[in-house]
């Protein structure tokens, strides 16, 4: 059995950068990303910490942080968890201090790179690696004796080479300034006095526990980057610079939360059953294909992120239906789950050059997800469903069959047709969506909801004061309590009312607190009450039914 361990250890710089440790940045990290506001902050902090006095010795030590590695004890190769902007920035400070110092180059030159031994085999390494996309240029542009002397212009390098050019060039104006004798001193300082701690784990879960706890105000490596490591270093070398562009660039187009979450919806789409245990183990024995990285990126990865970003972008294009299909998205996206989203991703990954189908599909997958909405079903009932669904999409059986797990079975219609008719109020995570998917079916789709407040209000009020018309209309208790959290006694404001309004009469409600300035209401069903002369027992009757009569309708319950 393999024996784990976990070592911590202050160490000085001198340490860190010589023989016991040779450095590599995984391809799963983010690129170098500190600009001259953070460089210029470390140089700022280690300049005041060293105080241009005194010997080294001593001084009083300064503290760079820690650094997370993934590391043999016995071996001096570590991969890099956590400290690689750190890393990366000490040692373009170093190369600076080396160029701009030929009296001790040499010796600073031997904490940047690692002298070969003929004697031994060996030839010069550099101390740090940078991933794989930025390695040649940080050790020509870099770590190569001699070259921050001829720094090139950042504006002809992107993202992190552009970075690291940049901080090069703060160093150099910032130590230029210094006499030789201060910047061999500063660089004593620097590296006999500056100490970070190192905490190295012989496994790569354990050291990225380590960073989750220890680096909680950064941000945590995702699966996504854990299952990058894994799936773009199998990829053949001729072709990893090719796949790493397009994973990346799927990331950048995703964003990196969204990014993530394509890996669990991936999972889903293979394992079509409820996580159990951590996505990075499931996906590992659940997704086969990723064990093939060109075939897995080409034929999975970019067409489901592609089908991802257009379902919660609600931005479908095609040349029939798009219009309609990113409207029910629209309803799709305000559901207080996202379990629809890999069948979801799956139809569209597969289907999306037939307009027809996909809109079909989309209606259908609606009418689903707010009945198992409206009926609360829980998790496990989603996912099975779900699963059921996936595994039809996948076996390419018709989909709008009455047996298909996509269609609602006549027991599941009768059961959303009595949720309706119930206490919707009551239901707090049901009661917006709901009211805005109605006020949809009433507008025709016409209806536009940006405003960042829209609220749920009652018409007839909870708790009517005795001496209000209210009593007068709703004389029995019963009643009353009967209507006044169903569908028909509830409105839609971009505003919340006042408390004085809760308890306001119908007129004054309808004049004051239910139309706009202009008179005109944002939404059909307000609108509907602002038309109503009064509001009774059998307003409301005919009310409800009109309302459910819509919603059964347009989602085929009867």
């Amino acid at each position: 059995m393999t024996r784990h361990t976990i070592e911590a250890a202050e160490r000085p710089l001198q340490k860190i950068l010589s023989d016991d440790y040779l450095f590599s940045i995984p391809s799963y990290q983010r690129p170098y990303a500190w600009t001259t506001e953070q460089a210029g902050e470390l140089l700022g902090d280690v300049i005041t910490a060293w105080g241009d006095e005194g010997q080294a010795q001593d001084q009083a030590p300064y503290f760079l942080g820690s650094i997370v590695l993934i590391k043999d004890p016995q071996k001096p190769e570590a991969d890099v968890v956590d400290g690689q902007q750190r890393l990366t920035t000490l040692t373009i400070l170093l190369c600076v201090l080396r160029d701009l110092s030929p009296a001790f180059a040499t010796h600073a030159h031997g904490f940047v790179c690692q002298a070969g031994n003929p004697l031994l085999g060996t030839k010069d390494r550099y101390r740090l690696r940078l991933r794989e996309r930025d390695a040649d240029f940080f050790e020509g542009t870099i770590q190569k004796q001699g070259a921050t002397a001829n720094l090139p212009d950042p504006r002809a390098s992107q993202d992190s080479q552009a970075r690291i050019v940049e901080n090069a060039k703060l160093f150099r104006d910032k130590l230029t300034v210094l006499t030789a004798e201060q910047r061999q001193a500063f660089a004593v300082y620097l590296v006999q006095r500056c100490y970070l701690v190192v905490v190295a784990a012989s496994d790569q879960d354990s050291a990225f526990r380590i960073f989750s706890v220890l680096n909680s105000r950064g941000l945590d490596l995702s699966p996504a980057d854990i299952l990058k490591a894994e799936i773009i270093g199998a990829v053949p070398l001729h072709q990893r610079e090719q796949y790493t562009e397009k994973w990346e660039e799927l990331e950048v187009e995703l964003g990196r939360a969204r990014f993530a979450e394509l890996f669990g919806h991936i999972r889903t789409i293979h394992r079509k059953q409820k996580m159990k245990g951590t996505l990075i183990a499931e996906f590992r024995e659940f997704v086969p294909s990723r064990n093939d990285p060109v075939r897995f990126i080409d034929a999975e990865l970019i067409p489901y992120g592609d089908a991802f970003e257009a379902i919660i972008d609600k931005h479908f294009e095609s040349f029939r239906h798009a219009g309609q299909i990113n409207s029910v998205l629209g309803h799709l996206a305000r559901l207080d789950n996202f379990d629809w989203q890999p069948p979801a991703i799956e139809a569209f990954a597969k289907r999306k050059q037939d307009p027809d189908f996909i809109l079909r599909f989309v209606v259908d997958l609606e009418r689903l997800a707010y009945g198992l909405f409206l009926l609360r079903a829980d998790t496990n009932d989603r996912m099975q469903r779900y699963g059921a669904l996936l595994q039809a999409i996948q076996a390419s059986v018709d989909l709008f069959a009455d047996a298909s797990p996509l269609q609602l079975t006549s027991k599941e219609k009768a059961a959303i047709l009595r949720a309706l008719d119930g206490d919707i109020y009551t239901e707090t995570r049901i009661r917006l969506p709901l009211l805005l998917r109605l006020d949809s079916i009433l507008s025709a789709g016409g209806a536009v909801y940006d405003s960042p407040i829209i609220s749920v209000e009652h018409v007839l009020p909870q708790t009517p004061q005795a001496s209000s018309q209210w009593m007068v209309d709703f004389p029995n208790e019963a009643i009353r309590e009967a209507w006044v959290h169903r569908l028909a006694n509830l409105v839609l404001l971009t505003r919340r009312k006042n408390s004085q309004a809760n308890n306001a009469d119908f007129a004054l409600k309808k004049g004051k607190y239910f139309s706009t300035k202009a008179g005109v209401t944002n939404f059909a069903l307000t609108s509907q009450v602002l038309s109503e002369p009064v509001w009774t027992p059998a307003t409301l009757q005919q009310r409800q039914k009109a309302l459910t009569d819509e919603i059964a309708r347009v989602w085929r319950l009867r």
